[in-house]
């Protein structure tokens, strides 16, 4: 089922964030909302039909015409509203819901009223998502971060380069040329707050994080050739026991040893009872007589979780110089960093400080509700930490744009977009492309795009 309507009820984190990339991607937009600052900073900065007005009243829902909706999101930070929203949602005929729901009372499968019961489509939890977020990339024994694409055969593996990295300070056209022993390609650029998808001409600069699509059967010589080290994650710190860092220490902790360090000592006490493997200290986690009594030279990861931005990321910062084993043995591991950042805009300044990963909480809950809204539309998507970009699949239609020329010749069209495409899929195998390739009729197509292209770049396949 395509969607054009959206109704988003509550405007704020998860709801504002989600508003503007809807927006962006050409989707039609109205927001019930009913507190005024919410409403004020909406109106200068979002091109969207913004319903002054209580979720709660039906009034509300009759001015958003509801009943020419598609989609209902309801992300208020109350639970009762968003599940009672999804209700009258449905009474208007509103064929699609998603509700956030924190509590595990509600909504879930196993829950006395499951999502079932409220007309529920989809429930989001974003604390749940980010907590699974992180320990699913814990669990990448290498790298950054390393994405399966195109059914597994295809992965996508981030890599800050240093100065020393062998495609430091070389354009895309002289990486292929010069690295051609197996096929690999650069797909993804973050430099400082800009996304490159990149060209032949565009050069990778020190500290600059790239994104690289590699077959499955080639990551090892990759991570070889890139000087990426694979090591075996034993043994995690994960300072802040709030929601977040519990839930992180509840997933990892049947593999892997953690220490968790909490300021509030009764909740530490609580941590102590009811987490296992793991070693719980009463203390400051940007202290680094506390971290350090805490084990934190024998960590592999350092993960952040705290609600507090700044303690999240001056004790990664922290955690990421005392970790370095190779400032005293060339040969020793550097361990990672993980924080949690919930301003966007400090997304960007913990990239370019140094920190390996930072995550978002309302960022990570907007691409898992775009996933659902674009079910149907695309074959997959991934999203990639740290970039406005993403990766799909598309299939070409007979007579589409993207099936009259070789690459070659849209190459100029194609990168003014921030449109790259990638791979093709043929007999269950992935191949990435070049100038000499031409898209056939019904081909499967591995594409990356700037978060903004996605509408053009669906056009091409159309």
């Amino acid at each position: 089922m395509s969607v054009r309507n959206i109704l988003i009820i509550g405007l704020g984190g998860v709801g504002l964030h989600l508003a503007r990339r809807l927006v962006q991607e050409g989707y039609g937009v109205t927001v019930i909302e009913s507190i005024q600052h919410l409403i004020s900073a909406a109106n200068d900065n979002l091109d969207a039909k913004i319903i002054d007005g209580n979720a709660m009243e039906l009034s509300s829902w009759k001015r958003a015409q509801a009943e020419s909706m598609d989609l209902m999101i309801a992300v208020t930070d109350q639970d009762s509203v968003n599940m009672i929203a999804s209700i009258i949602a449905d009474r208007f005929g509103i064929p699609r819901k998603i509700a956030r729901v924190r509590s595990p009372e509600y909504g879930y499968d196993n829950s006395l009223l499951n999502k079932n019961d409220f007309k529920i489509d989809l429930v989001i939890h974003p604390e749940e998502l980010i907590a699974r977020e992180i320990a699913r990339l814990v669990m990448r024994s290498s790298g950054n971060d390393v994405i399966d694409i195109g059914e597994g055969t295809m992965k996508v593996c981030a890599l800050r380069v240093n100065a020393a990295c062998p495609i430091a300070n070389r354009t895309i056209g002289e990486i292929r040329l010069l690295h051609n022993e197996f096929p690999f390609r650069v797909v993804a650029i973050a430099r400082g707050i800009n996304t490159i998808i990149p060209g032949d001409d565009d050069t990778i600069m020190p500290n600059d994080q790239v994104f690289i699509m590699v077959n499955g059967a080639y990551l090892s010589r990759l991570m070889q050739l890139l000087g990426m080290k694979e090591q075996t994650i034993q043994r995690v710190m994960i300072v802040g026991g709030g929601m977040v860092g519990a839930r992180v220490a509840e997933l990892l902790c049947k593999t892997v040893r953690i220490n968790l360090i909490e300021s509030d000592q009764q909740h530490a006490e609580e941590l102590a009872l009811s987490l296992k493997n793991t070693d719980v200290l009463h203390g400051d986690g940007t202290d680094v007589n506390v971290m350090v009594l805490g084990g934190l030279m024998e960590m592999d990861i350092f993960i952040a979780t705290t609600g507090n931005n700044e303690t999240n990321i001056i004790s990664c910062l922290l955690a990421k110089h005392m970790m370095n084993r190779t400032n005293v043995d060339p040969a020793g591991k550097e361990g990672k960093t993980i924080a949690l950042v919930k301003k966007e805009d400090y997304l960007v300044l913990a990239s370019t400080i140094g920190l390996d990963i930072a995550l978002n909480m309302k960022i990570s809950a907007a691409n898992e509700i775009m996933k659902f809204i674009r079910i149907g539309e695309l074959l997959s998507v991934a999203h990639l930490h740290g970039v406005d970009a993403e990766v799909i699949e598309l299939v070409a239609a007979d007579r589409s744009p993207i099936t009259k020329k070789r690459l070659g010749k849209l190459r100029s069209t194609l990168q003014d977009k921030g449109i790259l495409v990638a791979g093709i899929i043929t007999n269950g195998t992935c191949i990435l492309t070049d100038d000499d390739t031409l898209i056939e009729p019904n081909e499967r197509a591995i594409v990356v795009s700037a978060t903004r292209s996605l509408k053009d770049a669906q056009q091409l396949f159309q």
